[in-house]
């Protein structure tokens, strides 16, 4: 059979031996849903891993009939997406625990407890979380719970769609202007089920690059390897499974299987062959940016904390007077501009007209008359600034106006003061550019706005025949296989390293901050009027 992908032909001739690495959504095929059936109507279309969009995974309604049906059909594994979660419609009765009928089982890990397989559970109960394990021989039926996260279609076909199973998702949010290369109708925003279409990943004993063979490719073979050396293959790694590799076992060698696309350094160094040193894995932190601008779409930045331009403030714009509340810090006194005129429904509380301009001090509870009756409700104490003068208002924090700072403070900042001194988020313009690297791509926006710091993962590594810089890179949006080398390191201590802004899609910019704020709690509401 002669076989040809990305352009590269793969014979396998009669006696080719193949070790199979993996198998892998190759694509997906899609049809409109109702009712979760294919729509009669529905014309399949074939859409790439790529295809942008946010989408919602719909719970599956067909059970499973066991804990070890689960292992074999869902991806359960140590990152974020390898959690998922169960419920039974009956009682689990345990040595020392009661699940109940209805309560949400997440799915942790698989491993041997007391010479037999079993599953790492977890319930939440009063916010502690309870841990247990289910062997794989429990039987019983068991359904999806529903999920409210949202994913990319390849974080779907890598670890939402069961295998042997198709998968119902909702699109979120398309997040770009639909075109007639579109294959989705326009102002499409229902649902699509997901037929996944499979390629087998393999390694060759004298070919150093990964293998893609389509699952239907009409050749027959045969299971050899209970009387053959694999060892003597090349294991390729993902950055994933070497940042799970113990820090002991750092430094490493390794010859890169699979590069990186993109023209930006490093990814641009990191080509199929070349050899690389692994220094390193730990965790850095960034600042998330996004570009000021009305229209859409937006350019977002990760920003490394060592980044050398400086920045001017920007005004911020505070819709009301509770993101005025949120903002206010002990630094600085926040002077505001109403925008858009307000009639306080009471006497006590102040109305705002257009151009009325404020000194914001502080929140606190203030009394006011409501139908007859006193209300104590929260307020934020400004002062209003009059011509020669100022005068103590009370503004209702469910107050919905409309406020732009005015900035006085002309100093240039660099990045780490920004985050030591403000709260975030912080409008700001760069106003001396990063002179350390040869273009840098903050200096041409007008206008950015801090949202965040966020903790991420990296590998700090250097390339092995010209070792005089290094280079951190993301471990979890970065397509790339390697194979370590037994080669020494011959320095343990790394070069230089060079930080450098990443600029992240739309699609990426979101599962960042959903990410980030899994971890968070969420801010309380704004106030409402009384009732």
């Amino acid at each position: 059979s002669i076989y040809e992908m990305f352009g590269n032909e793969c014979c396998l001739s009669t006696g080719e031996v193949i070790k199979v690495i993996g198998f892998k959504i190759n694509k997906l095929i899609a049809s409109i849903c109702e009712n979760n059936e294919v729509s009669q109507f529905s014309a399949k279309v074939e859409l790439p891993l790529d295809f942008p969009g946010l989408y919602k995974v719909v719970a599956d309604e067909t059970p499973y009939i066991s804990i070890e049906e689960i292992t074999r059909k869902v991806s359960i594994g140590p990152t974020r997406f390898g959690h998922p979660c169960f419920y039974s419609p009956e009682d689990i009765k345990l040595a020392n625990l009661t699940i109940k009928h209805g309560e949400q089982i997440t799915f942790n890990s698989v491993e041997e407890v007391n010479g037999m397989m079993a599953v790492n559970c977890g319930v939440v109960r009063n916010n502690q979380t309870h841990s247990f394990t289910l062997p794989l021989s429990q039987e019983g039926k068991f359904y999806e719970c529903e999920d409210d996260q949202i994913y990319t279609l390849k974080e779907i076909a890598e670890w939402k769609i069961p295998k042997c199973r198709n998968r119902v998702v909702k699109l979120s949010n398309t997040l770009h202007t639909w075109d007639s290369s579109n294959p989705l109708p326009e102002n499409f925003g229902g649902c699509l089920i997901l037929t996944p279409v499979y390629e087998v990943q393999a390694v060759m004993k004298f070919r150093k690059d990964i293998v893609h063979i389509l699952s239907d490719l009409d050749v027959e073979v045969k299971d050899i390897t209970d009387c053959y050396d694999v060892s003597s293959f090349l294991q390729p790694l993902c950055l994933e499974d070497v940042f799970e590799r113990t820090s002991k076992e750092f430094p490493m060698v390794a010859e890169i299987m699979e590069g990186p696309s993109g023209t930006q350094k490093p990814y641009n160094l990191l080509h199929t062959g070349k050899e690389i040193i692994i220094y390193k894995k730990y965790q850095a932190t960034r600042v998330l940016a996004s570009e000021i601008r009305s229209g859409s779409p937006k350019r977002h930045f990760l920003i490394p904390l060592s980044y050398k331009g400086k920045f001017k403030r920007r005004p911020r714009e505070f819709p009301t007077a509770y993101d005025l509340e949120i903002a206010r810090s002990e630094k600085e006194q926040i002077h505001v501009v109403a925008t858009k005129a307000f009639d306080s429904p009471h006497k006590e509380l102040f109305s705002v007209s257009v151009g009325d301009q404020f000194l914001i001090q502080q929140c606190q509870t203030s009394e006011v008359l409501y139908e007859g009756r006193k209300k104590v409700i929260d307020v934020l104490a400004c002062e209003q600034i009059l011509s020669d003068t100022y005068k103590k208002v009370f503004l209702p924090m469910y107050m919905e106006g409309g406020f732009v700072e005015v900035i006085h403070d002309k100093k240039q900042y660099q990045l780490s003061e920004i985050c030591k001194e403000f709260r975030l988020p912080f409008n700001v313009k760069v106003s001396v550019r990063d002179l350390s690297v040869e273009e840098d791509v903050l200096a041409a926006v007008p206008g950015l706005q801090f949202e965040e710091e966020i903790t991420d993962s990296y590998l700090l590594i250097s390339s092995t025949s010209s070792p005089v810089e290094s280079w951190e890179i993301p471990v979890y949006r970065l397509n790339m296989l390697v194979h370590l080398l037994s080669k020494d390191v011959q320095t343990v201590v790394h070069p230089a390293t060079k930080t450098t802004v990443e600029e992240i899609s739309e699609e990426q910019y979101y599962m960042v901050r959903r990410y980030e704020n899994q971890t968070l709690h969420p801010p309380p509401r704004p106030p409402k009027k009384p009732t």
